[in-house]
């Protein structure tokens, strides 16, 4: 596994059903980068704990509200109409660039916030994962399966 929140992020990703768990998961509300910082910190065994979560979120938060959210409406707004006109088709790939280099940052910002806790304590994968994913947890068990298979390999 990659030793910084990016890489480990996009590779784990890359991964088969990764992308669908974790669109699943963002379509009912859940911050995918939060979502991808809990399993990278499972999978570095950094003891989960409420706390730590909470400053994850303080920092997830505005960021995403702020920053993320409008460029991904943006995109999403502009999907039917960009199939038809080239120049819109450019100015959203645009967009989307723009929204992944966003939520790049952002990874960035959880993984400072996050450097500084002890790591290869006893793995705590499924808490990290169902605290980030919240509310959700219950209702996208199999999302959060498929992340954790891709994490662990089992």
């Amino acid at each position: 596994m990659s030793s910084d929140l990016w890489s480990f992020s996009l590779t784990t990703y890359a991964r088969p059903g990764v992308e669908q768990a974790c669109l699943q998961l963002q379509s009912a509300g859940v911050n995918v980068c939060l979502l991808l910082c809990g399993a990278w910190l499972g999978q570095r065994g950094v003891a989960f704990d409420e706390q730590r979560l909470q400053q994850l979120r303080g920092v997830a938060t505005s960021w995403d509200i702020d920053v993320v959210r409008p460029l991904r409406i943006l995109r999403t707004q502009w999907k039917a109409a960009a199939t038809e006109d080239a120049d819109l088709h450019t100015l959203r790939e645009q967009v989307k660039g723009l929204e992944l280099e966003a939520e790049r940052h952002l990874l960035l910002r959880l993984e400072r916030a996050a450097q500084s806790w002890p790591q290869n304590a006893e793995t705590d994968l499924a808490a990290w994962l169902e605290g980030a994913a919240a509310e959700a947890a219950h209702l996208h068990r199999d999302a959060l399966h498929q992340l954790r298979v891709a994490v662990t390999g089992t």
